[in-house]
C-alpha cells in the first residue's frame, strides 16, 4: 500500500520551517510535562541505561572497524506515534512492535532513544558520528531529556577527546549536534575536522540555532569541513573506510555514513528511519520531515541497498539498535 502524504506535511527547509519544527517539539513537550568537568569523570560517571538490560555501549565489527552504538540519553517524544506518523496503519504498528516494542509507551507516547556512534579503526584512531543531545542549555533543551551523557560515555567506551579525528554529522537537528560544542562555544573535538553536506549548510536559515550553536564556532575554528555529495571519510577508493552518503529528504543536506571492512558492511543511518514503524513500512512518512516524498524514496533506496548487499543496518532512535533489514 502506498501512503500519499498531505501536501502541507511536505516542507521546504528553509528559517520558518525550522521555527515551525522547533515549535511543534517545544508545544508539545511543555503540554507533556560544567560540560568539560564530564570529560574528568571517568568510566564510573558512564551513562545509567533506562533500564538494567540497556548497556550505554554496544559494539559490532567490520573487517578492521570497531563500531559503537553510544547511548546519549532515553526520553518519551513530545506527542503520540499516530500524531507524527498519521499514514501508519494498524498493521503498521503491528509490524513495527514486533522489531521494537519497547518504543511504545503507554497511552502511544513513544519511547526512543538518543544515540551517537564511535567507529575506531586501526591505530586507534575515533570517527564521531553525531553528537547527541547535548547539555543543559543546548538547543535540544526546549524537548529532549537534556543533559546527554555522551562525554562519560566516550570515557566508558576507552575514547578521549583526542582520539576524535572526524566528527561527521549527520544533520543538523538538535538532537544530533549538541555536544559538538561546549555552551560558550569551544569545540569539544578540537583536533577533528567535522564533515557536513555542504547543501545542509545553505540550507538553514538566518536565525537556525544550528548556524549559531555549530556552524560559525566550528567556522572560526577552522574545524567545519563541508562536502559535496558521496564522498570517501576514511581510507582510500576501492578498499575499506568510512564514506559519506547523501540520503536526502530527512532534511536536505542529510547523510548517513557506511562503514565497509569486512564481508557485512555497517550502515550508519542517522534519521532515514527514525521509527521503526518506518523500517516496517517504509513509505510511512514522520510529520516533521522536511520533503516526505524525498525522504520517502530515500528509505526504499537505502533499504534496498542494504539487502542487496547485507548492510547491518545503525539506527539513532530505534531501541534495539542495529537491525538486518
Amino acid at each position: 500500500m502506498t501512503h500519499r502524504p498531505d501536501p502541507s506535511h511536505t516542507h521546504t527547509h528553509t528559517a520558518p520551517h525550522t521555527a515551525t519544527r522547533r515549535g511543534v517539539l517545544r508545544g508539545a513537550a511543555a503540554a507533556g510535562a560544567g560540560t568539560l568537568a564530564l570529560w574528568a569523570a571517568g568510566p564510573r560517571a558512564a551513562a545509567a541505561p533506562r533500564h538494567a538490560a540497556t548497556p550505554s555501549v554496544i559494539t559490532r565489527h567490520t573487517g578492521p572497524y570497531e563500531v559503537m552504538a553510544l547511548l546519549d540519553a532515553h526520553g518519551t517524544f513530545p506527542g503520540t506515534q499516530q500524531g507524527v506518523f498519521p499514514d501508519a496503519t494498524e498493521a503498521d504498528w503491528a509490524r513495527a512492535r514486533r522489531l521494537d516494542p519497547a518504543a511504545f509507551g503507554p497511552d502511544d507516547t513513544w519511547e526512543l532513544d538518543f544515540r551517537c556512534y564511535a567507529v575506531r579503526g586501526p591505530g586507534g584512531r575515533v570517527t564521531l558520528v553525531d553528537t547527541g543531545i547535548g547539555p543543559a542549555g543546548s538547543p535540544a533543551s526546549d524537548w529532549a531529556p537534556v543533559p546527554g551523557r555522551l562525554p562519560s560515555v566516550l570515557r566508558h567506551a576507552g575514547i578521549e577527546r583526542d582520539d576524535v579525528d572526524t566528527v561527521i554529522l549527520t544533520h543538523l537537528h538538535e538532537d544530533h549536534f549538541g555536544w559538538t560544542v561546549d555552551p560558550e562555544g569551544t569545540p569539544m573535538f578540537p583536533d577533528a575536522r567535522h564533515v557536513v553536506q555542504r547543501t545542509e549548510i545553505e540550507s538553514l536559515g538566518a536565525d537556525d540555532s544550528a548556524r549559531s550553536y555549530v556552524v560559525e564556532p566550528l567556522r572560526r575554528a577552522g574545524l567545519l569541513h563541508p562536502v559535496d555529495g558521496r564522498v570517501k571519510v576514511r581510507g582510500r577508493s576501492g578498499c575499506a573506510g568510512l564514506t559519506a552518503v547523501p540520503t536526502p529528504g530527512h532534511t536536505p543536506g542529510h547523510q548517513s555514513v557506511l562503514v565497509e571492512g569486512g564481508r557485512h558492511s555497517i550502515m550508519i543511518t542517522g534519521d532515514v528511519l527514525v521509527h521503526a514503524v518506518q523500517l516496517a513500512a517504509p513509505d510511512v512518512a514522520y510529520r516533521l520531515e522536511d520533503d516526505q516524498d524525498t525522504a520517502r524514496r530515500t528509505r526504499h533506496t537505502l533499504l534496498a541497498e542494504a539487502r542487496t548487499h547485507h548492510h547491518l543496518l545503525a539506527t539513532a532512535h530505534l531501541n534495539h539498535t542495529f537491525h538486518r533489514p
